[in-house]
């Protein structure tokens, strides 16, 4: 019993946390997750029996896999796991984000990926604004996949916003496009996204793009690499 006690509480500790990065609400992890918010309150207080159906739709609306919210940390992997930057993937095909992660797990990248499925959001969680405003800046992703057919508002729209902020233009933007060719693509280029990954074939060109980019796979916070 005191096991599970643990256990119930250990998990609603990792939700708490992930949430509160997110800087996203109860009552909206709630909406996200299709559960009702005095059940997410009381999964944050260690005082609710899990079944493995909310467990994964919980993992699924924080954007990380059921394993990451149940692996023991030590302090010092604590402290590296809150060290560690965000991957943001804008994409609104499902198969193609199931594709994208595919490839993550393969190459063992173990960054957290955030996923957002239209280019509104986008820019809410890359400037901290919107449903993201309690975000801080230093909490923005290290690097953006960005599908170029984003509904509300268009990939290269989202392109031009961040690449036109003094904030963020250094941001490293990798789109994701149907084809190599067209005035789509060579407008991302000439906006200044750093590559670009023909869908659905390349995502394996991932793995080579990253390197070019001068990150590891365990993508840290640049004062950190540095100081390392």
């Amino acid at each position: 019993m005191m096991m599970l006690v643990e256990l119930q509480s250990s998990f609603g500790a990792a939700v708490r946390t992930r949430r509160k990065k997110l800087g996203i609400s109860q009552e909206e992890l709630a909406g996200r997750a299709g559960l009702h918010r005095t059940y997410v309150a009381d999964v944050e207080r260690g005082a609710r029996n899990l079944s493995l159906g909310s467990i994964a739709k919980l993992a699924d609306a924080l954007g990380v896999s059921i394993a990451a919210l149940f692996s023991p940390e030590s302090d010092a992997a604590h402290h590296a796991q809150e060290e560690m930057v965000e991957i943001l993937l804008a994409e609104n095909n499902p198969i193609d984000v199931k594709l994208t992660l595919k490839t993550f797990e393969t190459a063992n990248l173990i960054n957290p990926v955030h996923i957002v499925r239209d280019g509104e959001e986008a820019l809410e969680f890359v400037f901290g604004s919107g449903r993201y405003a309690r975000r801080k800046d230093q909490d923005r992703p290290l690097l953006v996949l960005l599908d170029l057919k984003l509904p509300k508002v268009s990939g290269l729209k989202v392109l031009r916003q961040i690449k036109a902020s003094e904030q963020t233009r250094t941001l490293p933007v990798v789109v994701l496009t149907d084809s190599r060719r067209g005035p789509e693509l060579a407008e991302s280029l000439r906006l200044g996204a750093e590559a670009y990954i023909v869908k659905p074939t390349q995502f394996d060109r991932f793995a080579r793009i990253v390197p070019q980019l001068a990150m590891s796979w365990a993508l840290l916070h640049p004062v950190h690499a540095t100081a390392a």
